[in-house]
């Protein structure tokens, strides 16, 4: 008996110290990025890594969301341009989407280290988001109807060229607004069958069909999700960040993802015009791209050296 407690008091003593120290850490609520550095888009990799592009070079920073550390892996090119990320973790790749000199392009890089493995060319207006499901990643071009495919294989790497999938259905093609952007931010269901995508200037969201194009305006009973700029699907949650209203909008998909409710607007005073999100755990982080004090440069606009970060708020 006197063993039996014995070895009880020394596996409570063994146990009970890690418990608060995986409760204690708390995650920094803002990451900072370099002064200058445009970001856009944002992926998270392995354990608590995380990707952000660059609209200004199309450098890649690579960061901790544990530490808040980080550093630029790829210091990007002259007259390139990346805006969405995603990242596949069969192969470790990232890919990013957006141009450079020769026009549209998705460009695959190396998760460890940063370096650029490959550029495939897309002919594409303007290039703004990806997604890689099991078969294909998949590009919003928010100046065009169509969507970008790019096929990959069983191991996630570039297996073929870009090739144009004509959107249809109920998709509506919008050419007037000083900047009348269309598809936008997208996302895939977990067996990559569907696609989700909102449309930026009527401020709709979209099921896609990645195989004929054909898309289906999700029904949201009256709502809309203006200026929505990049998604987040977990099961049937989707979070539609909405750049210059410093919102996300939370939505509750029906089980056909046909039909939607919005069930909460996150808020928080730490966004400052955030355009892209990435969950990590039970954390929504969020790109602070501060558009409305610093445009993108290709846009025309003369480049600034302001403050960026990466937030986080708790879903």
């Amino acid at each position: 008996m006197k063993r039996l407690v014995l070895l009880i008091a020394l596996a409570t003593t063994m146990v009970l110290p890690l418990v608060p120290a995986v409760a204690d850490h708390t995650f920094p609520s803002s990451v900072p990025l370099p002064n200058g550095f445009y970001p856009e888009g944002i992926a998270i990799g392995r354990g608590a890594d995380f990707y952000v592009g660059s609209l200004l070079n199309g450098a890649i920073y690579k960061g901790d969301l544990r530490t808040g550390e980080g550093r630029v892996v790829n210091p990007g090119a002259e007259a390139r341009v990346v805006a969405g990320l995603s990242y596949d973790v069969r192969s470790g790749l990232l890919w990013g989407v957006g141009f450079d000199g020769g026009g549209g392009k998705a460009f695959v890089f190396d998760g460890a280290s940063g370096e650029l493995v490959t550029a495939i060319d897309v002919a594409g207006a303007f290039l703004n988001d990806v997604v890689v499901t099991r078969r294909a990643a998949y590009i919003t071009d928010s100046f065009a109807e169509v969507l970008w495919r790019i096929p990959v294989d069983f191991r996630g790497r570039p297996s073929g060229p870009a090739q144009a999938v004509p959107l249809g259905g109920d998709f509506t093609f919008v050419t007037t607004g000083e900047l009348p952007v269309n598809l936008n931010g997208i996302d895939a269901t977990a067996d990559g069958k569907t696609l989700i995508a909102v449309h930026t200037q009527l401020g709709v969201l979209y099921r896609i069909d990645p195989n004929t194009g054909v898309a289906t305006e999700i029904d949201l009973g009256g709502d809309s999700v203006p200026s929505g700029d990049g998604i987040v699907l977990r099961g049937r949650t989707l979070y539609v960040v909405q750049n210059f209203l410093n919102q996300v909008a939370v939505v509750r998909l029906g089980p056909m993802l046909t039909s939607g409710e919005v069930t909460d607007i996150i808020t928080s005073d730490l966004f400052r015009v955030p355009a892209t999100a990435a969950l990590f755990g039970s954390n929504l982080y969020l790109v602070n791209a501060r558009f409305d004090v610093a445009f993108p440069p290709f846009f025309g606009a003369e480049p600034v050296s302001i403050d960026y970060d990466v937030v986080g708020v708790s879903v």
